[in-house]
């Protein structure tokens, strides 16, 4: 559903910015409509990762875990601002860098990079990079406080940070970063593809 939402918006954000122009959008514009994508994915996906969450913890069916998170309906809203943050984060890095990079490559040495699909593996790579490991620090407070509905042990978002760097210092961020890491190149190569053959077919005009 974030995804969607993310293509959706990110498209809508970007034909906005370039209005009738037929121009390359700027690295900052493409990162731009990319945070506010994101961002605006989370509304969505930040309740369902709570509900998910809770669910992997206490075990039953979802409509019994998200009447107990109702019985306090501020709960919906637990860990909202890291998701926030970390889908703007993660939309830049598949859906904003990886044409600037792919762009920049097939410009900058085209005897290397002569075809799209050259450039898209190096793209992918730095796109993961910076999805991935920008935004595991606030997936990781985000994840602590859903688990956590009660605030046994994680506050608010300042306070969980806190928490975790006392208890784990500045690695605690980043347990399991690496395997994540390895996921996202593969997203970010398969999104930056899908992205450029689908937008061919349901947008022909725009290519012409």
């Amino acid at each position: 559903s974030c995804t969607m939402i993310q293509f959706a918006v990110g498209g809508r954000l970007k034909s906005m910015i370039k209005g009738d122009s037929d121009r390359n959008l700027s690295l900052l514009e493409e990162m731009s409509a990319g945070m506010c994508a994101g961002t605006v994915s989370a509304l969505v996906g930040s309740p369902l990762e709570l509900i998910m969450i809770q669910q992997q913890r206490k075990g039953g069916a979802a409509p019994t875990r998200l009447g107990e998170i109702m019985k306090h309906p501020i709960n919906i809203t637990r860990g909202f601002t890291g998701a926030a943050i970390r889908e703007s984060l993660w939309t830049c890095g598949y859906l904003s860098i990886p044409p600037v990079v792919r762009r920049t490559l097939m410009e900058s040495y085209p005897d290397t990079f002569d075809t799209n699909d050259k450039a898209r593996i190096p793209a992918a790579l730095l796109g993961g990079l910076f999805a991935c490991y920008l935004t595991h620090p606030f997936d990781t407070i985000k994840t602590c406080m859903q688990g956590d509905i009660e605030r046994e042990v994680y506050g608010n978002f300042i306070q969980t940070g806190s928490k975790i760097a006392s208890d784990s210092g500045f690695t605690g961020f980043y347990r399991g970063a690496t395997f994540r890491y390895g996921r996202m190149v593969c997203a970010v190569f398969i999104m930056d593809l899908m992205k450029e053959k689908m937008s061919r077919l349901m947008y022909p005009q725009a290519f012409q």
